[in-house]
């Protein structure tokens, strides 16, 4: 169970193996390769140095690690790049801290048994009652990673979606916008809330006709962008910039924006949520509030092993602040 036999595994060098495992660098391989590793260190059952140098000092281990399952709620990390990278923090998080992973699956896909056998479990993106229903009948030590409050009697860890999408907006109209499209979600949707209450407390009317409801898809992205900037072309919309629900979105629509006129390009800021890696690999780099999914799935993860070991009983909240990462995407008007 080595980063020798990890490396054979995947034709990589050692070094890049623990660069990866180690997460210190995002640049260090591809994503292809880095899944490769991922999944060959989850194959092997491999384990951090510092398991390995209390073997050979002859330290037994009083017990197997704990065995934790990974359920996404939502949807999968093809779908949003976000809940990718959210994973991955949670793979370098359940490894440093001596845990392994027992199964990862889709809130469909996971079978009763499997939560049974595990002795944690964590959960990524909303859940519903049901699903949490469900998984509590078979195991009693969950937490929850989401963008807001579930108000379950269960460990949470938090980031304000309505928040982040409020310090969108704000920037914006700093910038002397009051004219701003909305692609994402709006059904039950926090990051929608957010961008109406900003709206309503500024006293702007909601103006229905720049909302355009999308479910992540580029095929959706595409028609709600053209569709917008059709309308505006004809005189029928009048809008400065486009609030996108997460940064997947928005990097369609640059891409889409950058096939147009360059006095139509520099007409249009685009902010969004997340700021996944490659927000700073696109052209304009994309303006977005950052949510720190590092941080959210080490504390989850700490939270999780507390309550195996019953280091606590009651229920936990613990919500992390998003910020503000301005780059080229947005302009002053």
């Amino acid at each position: 169970m080595s980063l020798k036999q990890i490396a054979e595994m995947t034709g990589t060098s050692v070094s890049t193996v623990s660069r990866v495992l180690n997460q210190s660098s995002s640049t260090c391989a591809s994503k292809a390769l880095q899944d490769k590793i991922w999944a060959a260190a989850r194959e092997i059952g491999y384990q951090p140095n510092q398991a390995a140098r209390a073997l050979k000092q002859g330290q037994r281990s009083r017990q197997k690690p704990p065995q934790i399952s990974v359920v996404s709620a939502r949807v999968s990390a093809e779908e949003d790049p976000f809940f990718a990278e959210l994973f991955r923090s949670l793979e370098v998080s359940l490894l440093k801290q001596n845990a392994m992973i027992h199964v990862i699956a889709h809130a469909e896909a996971v079978s009763s048994s499997q939560l049974a056998k595990s002795d944690g479990v964590i959960i990524i993106g909303r859940c519903s009652h049901e699903l949490l229903s469900r998984i509590l009948r078979k195991n009693k030590n969950v937490v929850g990673i989401w963008r807001n409050s579930m108000n379950f009697d269960i460990d949470e860890v938090i980031c304000d979606g309505q928040k982040a999408a409020e310090l969108a907006m704000s920037y914006l109209f700093s910038l002397g916008h009051k004219k701003i499209a909305y692609i994402g979600d709006c059904s039950y949707e926090s990051r929608y809330v957010g961008y109406c209450n900003f709206l309503f407390h500024s006293q702007i009317p909601v103006d229905y006709s720049l909302i355009r409801q999308t479910n992540q898809t580029k095929e959706e992205t595409e028609d709600a962008f053209l569709g917008l900037l059709e309308q505006k072309r004809t005189g029928n919309l009048d809008f400065t910039a486009i609030f996108c629900a997460n940064d997947n979105t928005a990097l369609h629509v640059l891409k889409l924006l950058r096939r147009q006129k360059p006095n139509v390009r520099r007409s249009i800021s685009v902010i969004s949520i997340d700021d996944i890696q490659e927000a700073q690999n696109t052209k304009p780099y994309l303006t977005t509030i950052h949510i720190p999914h590092q941080e959210m799935a080490h504390l989850a993860v700490k939270l999780l092993l507390d309550r195996i070991s019953r280091g606590h009983m009651s229920t936990v909240r613990i919500e992390f602040p998003c910020r503000l990462v301005c780059r080229d995407s947005c302009y002053q008007i």
